[in-house]
């Protein structure tokens, strides 16, 4: 069966030229001669456009206005948990630019919850929104099933070729909260955070970026340093307190926090144990939530920009569906270093400002 990439090297052009031709997109200038020879050289190959899925959404919204077009969300979070400081602006970006683009964010819903709409049927008919935005990654199986039920679909954080991702580069931006810790002469630094979907710590982006730092510089990687705390605060602090205990005579000076919120816990068992914050242990965390600058001592963090990638990832949602993009893509926003006092003598930060 023929494909672009035939029609492509038939005419002479990209393969994204021959999909903005075939599928009627004005996003760009085509010229008439280029459009007339691809149109030729589709006929002469007997190309004939598969009626996909999201084929047959473009069509639906062509028909219709954009105040028509209805947004679902979908958490990678615990049920009833929509304040979470991390997710808040994303969801915060999402909704704005959803208003801006005329169009409506139908719901938000946990992994839970969207499966039970799935087992329920609410997402037939009526009830089904025109797009989903995936706000981290969901179980493969569901994520599939939602997939089939709205072909439009974009990610935030999740590993899927076949969409456009908007995300951040969770390996680098974990080097550096580490090489931070490193170029302040810190040897034992250990590690606070959880797995993914994949159920293996090697594979999670952010202990990776940790680990090559420290192999980089020639460091102890130490087991007991590293603490899984399943992404649950209350687990952080408790293992925290365990690690203070039971590794008394070798602690680590310096702890690189997966998220702002295991830090956050982490620091306050520290503290109960009559150690002081940079001194005896420093702490920086990832993300830079609200929360984060008015911590005794602040903490110092790697500041995501969460709103921003709530923002992209509904235009990308929208122009995924009117077909602006013909190719699926992966937008990397860039993070920022957020020295505060939980890693850095205020003196020196004094210096430094």
């Amino acid at each position: 069966m023929p494909s672009l990439k035939d029609i492509a090297q038939m005419v002479g052009v990209s393969i994204s030229t021959v999909s903005r031709v075939i599928n009627h997109d004005t996003s760009k200038h085509i010229s008439e001669v280029t459009k007339n020879k691809v149109w030729n050289a589709a006929q002469a190959l007997n190309y004939k456009p598969q009626d996909t899925p999201r084929r047959q959404l473009q069509r639906k919204l062509r028909q219709g206005t954009p105040r028509e077009r209805r947004v679902g969300c979908v958490l990678s979070l615990p049920n009833n948990k929509y304040n979470h400081p991390y997710y808040s602006p994303i969801l915060a970006g999402i909704e704005d630019k959803l208003k801006d683009l005329g169009c409506t964010l139908l719901f938000i819903r946990t992994e839970e919850e969207i499966r039970n709409d799935l087992i329920h049927g609410k997402l037939e008919g009526e009830q089904r929104p025109d797009g989903l935005i995936f706000v981290e990654g969901v179980e493969p199986a569901l994520y599939q099933s939602l997939k089939e039920h709205v072909p439009a679909c974009v990610g935030i954080d999740i590993s899927d070729p076949t969409v456009p991702v908007i995300a951040y580069d969770r390996i680098i931006a974990a080097k550096a909260a580490t090489q931070h810790f490193i170029d302040q002469g810190h040897q034992r630094i250990g590690f606070i955070g959880g797995v993914g979907l994949t159920g293996d710590m090697e594979r999670e982006k952010r202990f990776r970026g940790y680990k090559e730092a420290l192999t980089r510089a020639g460091l102890e990687l130490n087991t007991a340093w590293i603490l899984n705390s399943e992404w649950d605060v209350d687990k952080s602090y408790l293992y925290m307190k365990d690690m203070l205990q039971q590794q008394s005579n070798h602690l680590p000076t310096a702890m690189f926090c997966a998220s702002d919120m295991m830090a956050i816990s982490a620091m306050r068992a520290v503290l109960e144990a009559g150690m002081q914050i940079p001194d005896d242990m420093a702490f920086i965390g990832l993300d830079n939530i609200d929360f984060a600058k008015y911590t005794t001592p602040a903490l110092s963090s790697i500041h995501i920009p969460k709103y921003e990638m709530g923002l992209s990832a509904a235009k990308a949602l929208l122009d995924w569906m009117d077909g602006t993009y013909p190719l699926p893509f992966k937008m990397f926003l860039p993070f920022e270093l957020i020295l505060r006092e939980s890693s850095i003598h205020q003196s020196i930060l004094v210096e430094r400002s």
